[in-house]
């Protein structure tokens, strides 16, 4: 991957990350279309370290709030604390994924070549979570708001971004769906799910870093990796704000549309033979 790929991969990981289409499957086929090939796993966790560096920048106040607070409570025993109870929340949604994460790790080595990662899987999971975001639209109730967050609410999203494990559901998808259902303004669902994806989106690519500092940036190149780590950054933070401005004011049928359109056109391509199902 040269540096120009590498920089229009890093901008499509930094656009599709926060948006609910599924970063994964985008950073995946749209290189595939392109002729590039799949850049892997690797480089595409890594890359998603330019996306925590714009989540924690654009969310710093909140964060350092919720941390201040978490310490702050656990000293003086005040466990019911807004900030505890929302640090915590964001803790134990942690755990599903983590825990989703080790046993692919296990028992599905390969999971670069799984069939659960080729382009006919990502297609149908695509179209599957658009039905069940355009389910979300529909029976959401929309009414609970950033300061009514639950220790639970940090959980059952939890539970729903560890289903992003498979390529094609999208992290903020999942959680953002899971909000809706949940009662959560559009614009409050989007942030909360930002600020639970912080640490697992963090913990994936220190994972991925780790193992290529042991083996080196020759598959790869450090270059490229950089230039679409900070192309990553300046997208990332550009799809954070203009989704959550966009949430305030609009619904998510934008995107389900687009999911039920993205889904559809992969599928049309592998039957007519435009396209290998990898």
């Amino acid at each position: 991957m040269n540096l120009f790929q590498a920089i229009v991969v890093g901008i499509v990981q930094g656009l599709t990350e926060f948006l609910p289409i599924s970063s994964t499957a985008h950073v995946k086929m749209v290189p595939v279309v392109l002729g590039w090939g799949d850049p892997g796993v690797a480089f595409t966790a890594v890359i998603q370290l330019g996306s925590i560096a714009a989540i924690l920048y654009y969310f710093w106040d909140d964060l350092r709030q919720v941390t201040v607070g978490m310490v702050k409570a656990t000293m003086t025993q005040q466990f019911s604390s807004p900030e505890f109870r929302l640090g915590l929340g964001i803790l134990l949604g942690t755990i599903p994924i983590v825990v989703g994460g080790l046993i692919i790790k296990v028992f599905i080595p390969d999971f670069d070549n799984s069939p659960l990662r080729n382009a006919s899987t990502i297609a149908v999971v695509s179209i599957i979570m658009a039905l069940v975001l355009a389910g979300a639209e529909v029976v959401s109730r929309r009414k609970r708001t950033f300061e009514s967050l639950t220790l639970m609410d940090g959980v059952t999203m939890g539970f729903a971004q560890a289903l992003s494990l498979v390529p094609g559901v999208s992290r903020s998808g999942s959680t953002l769906t899971a909000g809706l259902f949940m009662g959560l303004e559009r614009a409050t669902a989007a942030r909360f799910s930002f600020l639970l994806g912080v640490p697992a989106i963090t913990l994936a690519g220190l994972v991925e870093l780790k193992g290529l500092l042991e083996t080196g940036f020759d598959s790869i190149g450090l270059v490229p990796l950089l230039g679409g780590t900070i192309a990553a950054v300046v997208s990332s933070y550009l799809a954070i704000f203009w989704l959550l401005q966009f949430l305030k004011q609009h619904s998510t049928w934008v995107f389900v549309w687009y999911r039920l359109a993205f889904g559809a056109a992969i599928l049309l391509a592998l039957a007519t033979g435009k396209m290998q199902n990898i």
